[in-house]
């Protein structure tokens, strides 16, 4: 078992699902020698060649389009989007074609594709490449949605999606791609898709968070338990479908629940799980459900650690609903 960022895990999913079936390729923009933006296909062409790692021109809506097309005709396809923020000129594809395959065809056609992209602030990056646009995604039926927190995670959770028999958005959580480091199995395994995980145990408050925000929320934990206050950390893996039972099971124990995401307030992903939480879990509330986003404005480069949710902001969230 070797130690592993988050970025060698997905690139080491590929490797090995590559090796274990030739119908999965790649392509997107600079994934071939140059190895993509973040180096996350590095590699990959000198072992499989230019006929199943293919560079792409600066056309995010012909990726996505010619990858739909292999994936219906037999192939499983990783298309990569530089950025989340550039995935827009495919957003057609995606919502309108893609998702709707398996359905508009009665099953005559499934559409195995996985899109991979990073996303999210913390490298500088400014509102060009630093938006959390998830919940677009998670709201059209058809598509799952995945983003892990840790290289171990990342490597099965990538497996299971190139598995999947549907097409899988993977977010990748880029400030933690080379800071986080984990032990990851050798070979193939996957982590199931669908199901969150409890990283830390509590009593007091339940934190719910996924991708570089699970961090977060550990360290505000941390900070929590030098104040006497238990916190629970929820990881959620997978935004769609999201494991409601995990989420609303926590809550019935803590009865208190503050949601962490880096995704303007307004209709964040994080109103759903607050949604959830109050149709589910109301009795069991001691404090009304709080949610830590970023701001209803663009992503600022100035301002990028105020705008990001921190541990402090977080602690503050917690001591408002232990007070309550």
């Amino acid at each position: 078992m070797a130690v592993r960022t988050l970025l060698q895990s997905v690139n080491d999913a590929m490797r090995v699902e590559m090796e274990e079936d030739e119908r999965v390729v790649i392509i997107g923009e600079d994934v071939g020698r140059d190895g993509g933006v973040f180096r996350a296909t590095e590699g990959l062409i000198d072992k499989f060649g230019p006929g199943r790692v293919m560079d792409a021109p600066l056309n995010e809506s012909g990726i996505i389009g010619t990858a739909t097309g292999m994936a219906m005709y037999g192939l499983r396809p990783i298309a990569e989007i530089q950025f989340m923020d550039f995935i827009y000129p495919a957003f057609d594809q995606i919502v309108s074609e893609l998702s709707k395959i398996r359905y508009r065809s009665g099953a005559t056609y499934t559409a195995p594709l996985v899109i991979r992209t990073p996303y999210g602030g913390g490298i500088k990056g400014g509102l060009y490449h630093s938006q959390s646009s998830e919940a677009y995604f998670t709201h059209t039926s058809g598509l799952k949605v995945v983003t892990p927190s840790n290289p171990g995670d990342a490597k099965g959770l990538l497996i299971a999606a190139i598995r999947d028999d549907d097409p899988v958005i993977f977010l990748e959580p880029k400030r933690i791609y080379r800071t986080v480091k984990g032990e990851v199995p050798d070979g193939a395994y996957t982590v199931p898709i669908g199901k969150a995980s409890i990283v830390r145990e509590g009593e007091d408050v339940t934190l719910i968070s996924y991708g570089a925000s699970v961090h977060t929320c550990l360290k505000a934990a941390d900070e929590a338990a030098s104040k006497g206050i238990s916190a629970e950390v929820v990881d959620l893996r997978t935004l769609s479908p999201v494991d409601a039972d995990t989420v609303i099971s926590s809550v019935e124990k803590t009865g208190r629940a503050v949601i962490v995401n880096e995704a303007p307030k307004f209709c964040s992903y994080a109103a759903e799980i607050a949604a959830i939480i109050a149709e589910k879990a109301v009795d069991s509330l001691s404090a009304p459900v709080l949610r830590v986003s970023g701001f209803d404005t663009p992503f600022t480069y100035t301002w990028e650690n105020v705008y990001l949710p921190d541990a402090e902001r977080i602690m503050s969230y917690i001591s408002r609903s232990v007070a309550y």
